[in-house]
């Protein structure tokens, strides 16, 4: 078994599933984060070398201090690569595996979000705690949706008119007069 920030992962399932342990970490989230850290998605945990696990604790531990990601050169549409038949030196000698031709624009890679989406990630303690801060500042500015969580009502508009009578059963409170 592996802990990482007192989270317990099980050995024998998929790495990007048991990151789901984590709370406030989902299926897309863990699988971005199998793609940060180099995680193949068969991976299982205890196949984890001993330093994919500590680039896993670091980067949850404070994901926006961990280090960018590094830019690689997108080829451009336009880009043709060499045939199959040229041979490796002259492949490794120049420059065309890598780099289109000076001629054609590369493309710039822009994420709709703005950079990372991993950077403001907020698992655990501090989810909670943020989530706990939101509840009471709804019910401090006195809205309907900070009244229904002070009176343990659903909050989203589900159905109250047939459990009525067993909430009432349920959540009495007992005066002493």
């Amino acid at each position: 078994m592996v802990h990482i920030l007192g989270v317990q992962l099980p050995d024998y399932q998929l790495a990007r599933f048991a990151m789901t342990h984590f709370y406030g970490v989902g299926h897309k989230t863990a699988h971005r984060l199998c793609a940060r850290l180099q995680i193949h998605d068969t991976c299982k945990v205890r196949q984890l070398t001993p330093h994919q696990v500590t680039s896993l604790a670091a980067f949850l531990s404070s994901p926006a201090t961990a280090p960018a990601l590094p830019r690689v050169p997108l080829a451009s549409v336009n880009f043709k690569p060499q045939p199959a038949s040229t041979p490796l030196q002259r492949l490794r000698g120049s420059a065309t595996l890598l780099a289109p031709p000076a001629s054609v624009g590369t493309v710039k890679y822009s994420p709709r979000g703005g950079g990372d989406p991993l950077r403001n990630l907020k698992i655990e303690t501090d989810l909670k705690r943020e989530i706990r801060e939101n509840i009471a500042h709804q019910r401090m500015i006195g809205s309907y949706v900070g009244k229904r969580h002070a009176m343990g009502l659903p909050v989203r508009g589900q159905n109250t008119q047939t459990n009525a009578k067993t909430a009432r059963k349920l959540n009495r409170v007992d005066r002493y007069h």
